[in-house]
C-alpha cells in the first residue's frame, strides 16, 4: 500500500474546481439534477423551496467598467472532514460520515425531518422536501433506477453520485482488486462539465490529479476559518476571489494583518 498523504488518512474523495475556467453554462447542474432524480416544482422561481444539489453562483469584483470581473462558482456539498455541522446536530443519524471515503452520507429513511442540518451547515448545501415528488407524464422513463426519489419531509444534498461510487467497487471487485481506477468513479458533474474545471478523485492518491491541484499556491477553501476542511477545493489566480471566499469584511482583513 503506498503512503497517503492530505487530509486525514486512507481514501478521502474531493474536487477541485478551477474557477478561471468555469464558464457559468450551468451543464454540471443540470447533470445533477438527470443523475440524482431532483424533482422540478411547478413554481421554480421560489428559491426558497427549489432544490438544487449543485448550485451555480454568479458574483463580480465590484469595480465599474472596463475594470470589472465575472467569477462564476460552481457549489456542491463541502463534504467537511472535520467536525461535521450536518454529523454533528442529526438526533436520527440519517447523515453521517463515511471514514472509508470521507463521504457525508444522506439517509432518506432515517430523517424525521427536523432540520438542524440544515440550520447548522454553514454552506447552506442542505434541501428540505417540502412536496412529494411529481414527475409529468412520460418524464418517468428517464428517471436513473441507481437513485431513489426522495419523500415528502426529509433533507436531501450532494452525495458525490454516491451509487456511482458502490458500481466502480463492484467493478473493481469483479476485476480481483480492491483498488478504484481514478476515471472509474467520476461524478456527473465532472463527467459533463465541457471546460474540465472540475477535477475528482482521491485527495491523499499521489496518482490522482486532485493530489497536485489542491497543493497548488492558488488553492483555497470556502470559509476555511470555521476548521470544517472542505474536501472541495477551488483554484483561481485572481486574489479578489480567494479573499471573498471566506467572507471576511474590510475590518477584518486589516486585524489578521495586524496580527500576521
Amino acid at each position: 500500500m503506498e503512503q497517503r498523504h492530505g487530509i486525514g488518512e486512507g481514501v478521502k474523495y474531493g474536487m477541485v474546481i478551477d474557477l478561471d475556467k468555469c464558464i457559468g453554462c450551468g451543464a454540471c447542474v443540470t447533470a445533477c439534477v438527470a443523475e440524482n432524480n431532483t424533482t422540478i416544482l411547478e413554481d421554480e422561481t421560489n428559491k426558497l423551496k427549489s432544490i438544487t444539489w449543485l448550485r451555480l453562483y454568479k458574483f463580480d469584483n465590484s469595480k465599474p467598467y472596463p475594470e470589472t470581473e465575472i467569477c462564476y462558482l460552481p457549489r456542491p456539498c463541502m463534504q467537511c472532514d472535520s467536525h461535521t455541522p450536518c454529523v454533528s446536530v442529526c438526533p436520527a443519524t440519517a447523515t453521517d460520515y463515511d471514514p472509508l471515503t470521507g463521504i457525508v452520507s444522506q439517509i432518506y429513511t432515517r430523517c424525521i425531518g427536523c432540520r438542524y442540518c440544515v440550520a447548522a451547515c454553514p454552506y447552506h448545501v442542505r434541501y428540505f422536501n417540502w412536496f412529494d415528488a411529481v414527475w409529468p407524464e412520460g418524464t418517468e422513463a428517464c428517471l436513473s433506477p441507481d437513485v431513489s426519489p426522495r419523500m415528502r419531509g426529509c433533507v436531501e444534498k450532494c452525495t458525490f453520485c454516491h451509487h456511482r461510487l458502490m458500481a466502480a467497487k463492484s467493478k473493481a471487485a469483479l476485476n480481483g482488486s480492491r483498488e478504484i481506477p481514478e476515471m472509474d468513479y467520476q461524478p456527473a458533474c465532472v463527467e459533463v462539465c465541457p471546460t474540465q474545471a472540475i477535477v475528482f478523485g482521491d485527495l491523499n492518491n499521489t496518482k490522482h490529479r486532485v493530489y497536485e491541484l489542491k497543493q497548488s499556491p492558488h488553492a483555497f477553501r470556502l470559509l476555511e476559518r470555521l476548521g470544517t476542511e472542505p474536501k472541495v477545493f477551488y483554484t483561481t489566480t485572481r486574489r479578489w476571489i480567494r479573499d471573498m471566499s471566506d467572507n471576511w469584511t474590510d475590518g477584518e482583513k486589516e486585524k489578521a494583518k495586524a496580527h500576521s
